[in-house]
């Protein structure tokens, strides 16, 4: 990843607005989930907003008053642009499980070519938006080994989002003695945040 120079400005402003708006979106009407193209749509921003909602909440919780001042750091903004990518990849991946693993159970889908085939498409999408190549594909070769692995019928209940959580916990651009001190909290603001799109999902889906 080392090749890839990024700097602050590689933050664009609709990474802000997820992080500064995203709580008020929970007012806005939403249309139900009919089809698979509202399903990838959702997959793929609800993954976004809570891969960078919790990376930029946790950074400005340790920061304080200094948060916006780090921002104008070239090298720290190289570490989270790194960060918001991979905790992004493995959001996409959980989201995308959670998801068709809940239409099995209460809708009896059964058409799994379509879980692979939405996953690249959502890759495919974030090449134009500069996900790196290599985590790219890294991302997908990842999924095809879970996806291996994956019980349909248990996915939903077998803590689908803990790899995401941990992602957020190893890649924040914070001191190792303090992610360890934040490790419980770390954890939990990741699946509280999932909690709010697992509840949103069960009240949209029309399948």
């Amino acid at each position: 990843m080392s090749k890839y120079k990024l700097t602050w400005r590689d933050l664009k402003f609709s990474d802000f607005k997820i992080y500064l708006f995203g709580l008020f979106k929970a007012f806005i009407p939403k249309k139900k989930l009919k089809n698979l193209n509202d399903l990838e749509e959702f997959i793929q921003t609800k993954s976004a907003w809570v891969a960078q909602v919790t990376l930029y909440s946790y950074l400005k919780t340790r920061m304080g008053t200094r948060y916006v001042l780090h921002f104008e750091n070239d090298e720290f903004m190289k570490s989270v642009n790194l960060a918001k990518w991979n905790i992004y990849a493995v959001s996409l991946q959980d989201l995308t499980f959670y998801v068709f693993s809940y239409l099995k159970i209460n809708f009896n889908f059964q058409d799994f070519d379509k879980v692979d085939e939405i996953f690249n498409k959502i890759l495919d999408d974030e090449l134009s938006n500069q996900m790196p190549q290599d985590l790219n594909e890294k991302c997908r070769k990842s999924f095809l080994e879970r996806l291996k692995n994956i019980d349909w019928d248990n996915q939903i209940n077998d803590y689908p989002f803990n790899p995401s959580a941990l992602s957020l916990y190893e890649w924040a651009p914070i001191a190792e003695e303090l992610k360890n001190l934040d490790r419980k909290i770390v954890l939990n603001s990741m699946i509280l945040k999932w909690d709010i799109i697992k509840k949103e999902f069960s009240e949209r889906i029309e399948f």
